[in-house]
């Protein structure tokens, strides 16, 4: 579902004053995904953009988020700012972004990073750190300074159906904004606390 123009301000507004507070990691997203036996599973990815198509961050394939992700594209996704007491909670379907978004987005890294997403098994066993380190290196020593990003990692975009914009208050009074799509349209809910 396309993203209205309501959503997209409300998000900007409160992701600019974010990032004024803490530039470096004001895109720190908890993303929550199921396994095929139903446990759930919550990590911290960093956004990387987002418009009237969702929500983009990028990642392994291979992880466990997205072994997850092939079995259930249902994913749930929460920002919080502890400085401005505010949370944007976000529910949907995740997408591979294209080919081609993946490779933009990779070629726009530093090289060790890329490196280390090419080298990297993410979520598998390592014997010890200082095996990934060499690991790490020997990948440097071979990749050189043309990296190509590799098959297993991409970008994914949740297509969001639910986006709550919370707003802490005194006396547990939240204030509680509910975007939902119903039909073919956003439909805004105010909440309870």
């Amino acid at each position: 579902m396309i993203l209205s123009s309501d959503i997209l301000q409300q998000f900007t507004s409160w992701f600019d004053d974010a990032k004024q507070r803490d530039a470096t990691y004001c895109n720190g997203m908890s993303v929550a995904t199921v396994d095929e036996q139903g446990q759930p599973s919550n990590r911290i990815v960093l956004l990387k953009s987002v418009d009237e198509e969702g929500f983009t961050f990028f990642t392994n394939y291979n992880s466990r988020k997205g072994d997850d992700i092939v079995h259930n594209s249902k994913v749930a996704a929460t920002f919080w700012w502890s400085a401005f007491q505010r949370q944007i909670r976000i529910e949907g379907v995740v997408r591979k972004t294209t080919r081609q978004e993946s490779v933009e987005y990779f070629s726009q890294r530093p090289l060790l990073s890329q490196v280390a997403a090419v080298i990297s098994d993410q979520s598998q066993p390592v014997a010890s750190f200082e095996a990934l380190q060499a690991q790490f290196d020997e990948g440097k020593a071979c990749l050189g300074d043309n990296v190509t990003c590799p098959d297993h990692w991409g970008g994914y975009r949740i297509d969001a159906h639910h986006i709550e914009f919370w707003q802490g208050k005194d006396h547990r009074l939240h204030e509680r904004q509910l975007f939902e799509v119903k039909g073919d349209e956003w439909v805004l809910s105010i909440l309870q606390p």
